[in-house]
C-alpha cells in the first residue's frame, strides 16, 4: 500500500526524521491559509498523487507569492496528473502540499527496503540525488552505495558513518544522517513498511539535512496489524477494479492487452500469461481466483474482466484438485449465462473429472470453446481475439 507524501512526512516527524515545514490543502482557500501560516517569501505547491515524476509534468510548482500559490493550486486541484508511472489516464489530484522553500546546496538519495535477494533490510544511498535511481544505477553505478543490515545486530553506528562519508558529510551532519537512518530503520520495522525512499535528501546552505520528498510503501499482508496505517489508504489513487477484486478475495491486476485471463493459482496464472504472449497475444489482466473457486467468485471475475473494454476474448484456465472440474464447469456456465458474456471464451480444464467438465462445456448452448490443453487454449484465444479486433 502506498500513501501520500504529506502522510509520509507526518510519519517522518513522528520518528525524528526532519522534513520541511508544510501543510496539506484540499481547496484553494486551504492553500492560501496554509501559505500564510508558513514563514518565508516563496513556497512549493506539490500535487499529492501516488506516483513519482511529478515535477517533470507540472505537478510541482515554485510560487513566489500568494497569488501564484492560489493559481497553481487552482490548476492542480480537481485535475488528473499523468506521469510515466500512472499510465495514460493519470491520477486525480484531490489535495496539494504547500511547503516552505530552503536554499539547497546539495541533493542526495537515501532509501531503505526489504531486499528479497539477501533476505535482509538494505539501505541504498547515492550522492546523485534528485534523479531516478534507476538512471543512476545504469549510467553511474559507482555513485551508489548499498548497505545490508544484520537483523540480529540491527543498524550499527559505523554503517551510518560509512554512508555519511560516501556522501561527503562532515561534523554534525554525520550525527544528523545517523539519526535519519535510525529513524528510517525504526519506521520500517515498527510499521511493516517494505520500502521508504527520500529523493532528494537535501543539504541546505546552513548545512542542515531535510527529507525534501518522501515515499513509503507498506506490506499489504501486515496492514491488519496497523489500523493507523490502513486509515491512511486513499482508494481514489488505486485501480477501482483491483479494489473491487479484493472484496471477493480475487487477486487482480490490470494490464494493457486484449485477452482476459482467469486462472486459479498465481503460478499457473503467470504461466498462462507467458503462453498467451508466446502465441502472439497480450494479456489484459492478471487474475487469480484462488483455490476455492465458487460460482459467485467466477461471476465476479467475469465482471471484472469484461469491465475492461479492451478485452476481445477470455481465457479460463482452471486446474481442478480438491474442487472437481465438472463442478467448476457448472460454475463457469452459470457465470457466463448471468453476466451475458459477449466475447469469445476459451476454457481449459485439467485435473479431477476434467473430461466431464469439458463435456458439460461442449454440450452447452453458450458458445464456449473447450480446449484440450493449455497450448491449444492459448492458440485459440489469440486467434479469436484477432478476429474480434
Amino acid at each position: 500500500m502506498n500513501i501520500h507524501e504529506y502522510q509520509a512526512k507526518q510519519l517522518f516527524q513522528a520518528f525524528g526524521i526532519p522534513a520541511p515545514q508544510g501543510e496539506k490543502a484540499s481547496t484553494i482557500e486551504d492553500a492560501v491559509n496554509a501559505t500564510k501560516k508558513i514563514s518565508g517569501n516563496a513556497w512549493v505547491v506539490k500535487a499529492q498523487v501516488h506516483a513519482g515524476g511529478r515535477g517533470k509534468v507540472g505537478g510541482v510548482k515554485l510560487a513566489k507569492n500568494i497569488a501564484e500559490v492560489k493559481q497553481f493550486a487552482s490548476d492542480m486541484l480537481g485535475s488528473r496528473l499523468i506521469t510515466k508511472q500512472t499510465g495514460a489516464e493519470g491520477l486525480p489530484i484531490e489535495s496539494v502540499l504547500i511547503e516552505k522553500t530552503y536554499p539547497i546546496k546539495r541533493e542526495f538519495y537515501l532509501s531503505i527496503m526489504v531486499d528479497r535477494a539477501t533476505e535482509r533490510v538494505m539501505f541504498i544511498s547515492s550522492i546523485a540525488g534528485g534523479m531516478d535511481i534507476e538512471t543512476v544505477a545504469e549510467e553511474t553505478p559507482e555513485k551508489i552505495l548499498t548497505l545490508v543490515v544484520d537483523p540480529a545486530a540491527g543498524l550499527q553506528p559505523y554503517q551510518c558513518r560509512q554512508v555519511a562519508f560516501s556522501l561527503s558529510l562532515q561534523g554534525n551532519q554525520i550525527k544528523e544522517l545517523s539519526n535519519i537512518m535510525q529513524g528510517l530503520y525504526r519506521l520500517l520495522l515498527d510499521k511493516d513498511a517494505s520500502q521508504i525512499e527520500i529523493n532528494p535528501l537535501v543539504e541546505t546552505d546552513d548545512g542542515a539535512l531535510f527529507a525534501l520528498d518522501a515515499k513509503i510503501n507498506f506490506d499489504d499482508n501486515a496492514l491488519a496489524l496497523h489500523q493507523d496505517i490502513l486509515d491512511l489508504r486513499d482508494a481514489g489513487q488505486e485501480d477501482e477494479k483491483e479494489n473491487k477484486a479484493k472484496q471477493f478475495e480475487l487477486n487482480y491486476i490490470t494490464l494493457d492487452g486484449t485477452i482476459g485471463c482467469m486462472v486459479n493459482g498465481a503460478g499457473l496464472a503467470m504461466a498462462t500469461m507467458d503462453l498467451v504472449k508466446l502465441k502472439g497475444g497480450t494479456p489484459a489482466n492478471f487474475l487469480d481466483v484462488g483455490g476455492g473457486t465458487t460460482t459467485e467468485r467466477v461471476c465476479e471475475a467475469f465482471k471484472l474482466i469484461l469491465s475492461d473494454h479492451n478485452v476481445k476474448a477470455v481465457l479460463v484456465n482452471i486446474f481442478g484438485g480438491i474442487v472437481q472440474c465438472d463442478v467448476i464447469a457448472k460454475g463457469i456456465l452459470t457465470a457466463v449465462d448471468e453476466v451475458h458474456v459477449k466475447v469469445p471464451v476459451v476454457v481449459r480444464l485439467e485435473g479431477t473429472n476434467a473430461e466431464k467438465g469439458r463435456e458439460l462445456l461442449n454440450n452447452s448452448n453458450l458458445g464456449l470453446v473447450a480446449a484440450e490443453n493449455l497450448a491449444d487454449a492459448a492458440e485459440q484465444v489469440v486467434a479469436l481475439a484477432k478476429e474480434v479486433a
